[in-house]
C-alpha cells in the first residue's frame, strides 16, 4: 500500500491489480475536507490518470461516512485575508475547494458510499462514474442550512445526472435523500448491504478491467463530451464518430474476429468469473 505523506488520504495501488483505491481518512471528522485532504485527494486523483498500470479508480471514505463536505471548523477559523490555494477561480483542472472536484477524470472512477456523502461530500461523489450506495446511505445539500453554497460542481453534474427538477429539489431544499430514492432518480447506480460498498465496487472494477481499455475510455470520454461540451446535436455525433473510428482499426477488428469465432453467442458474456 502507498500512502501520501499524512494520513488524511490513503491510496492503494497494489493490492487491487489495476485498480486504485483513494480513501479519504478523517473518520472523526466525518471525513470532512480540509486544505490538507483537498490537496491530497488532488494529487492522488492525478497520480492515478497519470499511471498507465491502473484503469480503474474507486474513491471511498474510511469508516461509516463517505464525507460530510468540507471542514467547517477550518471554514469558520478562516480570515478574509488569508489566501487559500484552493479557493482560487476556475483555471482549467486547477485546484479546487473540495480537491479533485475541477477534473473530468481521465479514467473510470466508481464512487464507493458508505453512510452520508452530503455538501462537499455529495459534489465529490458526482466525481465518479458509478455511485455504489449502502442501504443507510445518505445524500444531500446538507450546507444549504448554513449559507454555504455549492461551489465544487454541485450545480454542474447534480442536474446531469439526476435531471434539473430533481436537482433543484435537493439543491433548493437541502432534504435528505435515502439510498433507494437516490436509486429511483439515478444518483446512485447500485444499492447495497451496509458495509459492502467497496466490495461491490472493486467487483465492477474487476469487470471493467476485463473489457478492451481504449473503446472503453474512449466511448466513456464521448459520453462526457455530449453532456458537458458539445455545442449541439452534430457536433456530439461527430465527435463520437471520430473518435470512435480510432478504435476500430485497433481494438474492433480483434473483437469483431472473437465473436465470429462464436465468443459471446446466445448471451454468454463473462467479466472476470461473473456473467453480465
Amino acid at each position: 500500500m502507498a500512502e501520501t505523506t499524512s494520513t488524511t488520504v490513503v491510496t492503494d495501488t497494489t493490492s487491487q491489480q489495476g485498480i486504485t483505491i483513494i480513501s479519504i481518512n478523517r473518520p472523526t471528522r466525518k471525513n470532512a475536507v480540509d486544505l490538507l485532504t483537498a490537496k491530497q485527494l488532488y494529487n492522488a486523483i492525478l497520480a492515478y490518470e497519470a499511471d498507465a498500470t491502473q484503469k480503474v479508480c474507486i474513491l471511498t471514505g474510511v469508516g461509516d461516512t463517505f464525507c460530510a463536505g468540507a471542514d467547517l471548523h477550518q471554514v469558520a477559523g478562516k480570515q478574509d485575508n488569508s489566501p487559500r490555494d484552493n479557493l482560487q477561480p476556475v483555471n482549467g483542472r486547477n485546484l479546487a475547494p473540495m480537491g479533485p472536484s475541477r477534473l473530468t477524470v481521465q479514467k473510470p472512477v466508481i464512487c464507493a458510499v458508505a453512510g452520508y456523502a452530503v455538501a462537499g461530500g455529495l459534489e465529490l461523489s458526482l466525481l465518479a462514474d458509478l455511485r455504489v450506495v449502502e442501504e443507510d446511505a445518505t445524500f444531500g445539500v446538507f450546507c444549504r442550512r448554513w449559507g454555504v453554497p455549492l461551489i465544487d460542481g454541485g450545480t454542474v453534474r447534480l442536474q446531469a445526472i439526476v435531471g434539473l427538477g430533481r436537482a433543484m429539489d435537493m439543491i433548493l431544499t437541502g432534504r435528505p435523500v435515502d439510498a433507494q430514492e437516490a436509486l429511483t432518480m439515478g444518483l446512485a447506480n447500485r444499492v447495497v448491504p451496509k458495509g459492502e460498498s467497496l466490495k461491490h465496487a472493486l467487483e465492477i472494477a474487476r469487470q471493467l478491467l476485463v473489457f478492451p481499455n481504449m473503446c472503453l475510455n474512449t466511448d466513456r470520454q464521448s459520453c462526457y463530451y455530449s453532456a458537458y461540451e458539445a455545442r449541439s446535436f452534430e457536433d456530439a455525433m461527430s465527435h463520437e464518430f471520430t473518435a470512435g473510428s480510432k478504435v476500430i482499426a485497433i481494438e474492433s477488428i480483434q473483437g469483431a474476429a472473437k465473436f465470429s469465432k462464436g465468443s459471446g453467442r446466445h448471451g454468454s458474456f463473462k467479466a472476470g468469473n461473473s456473467k453480465l
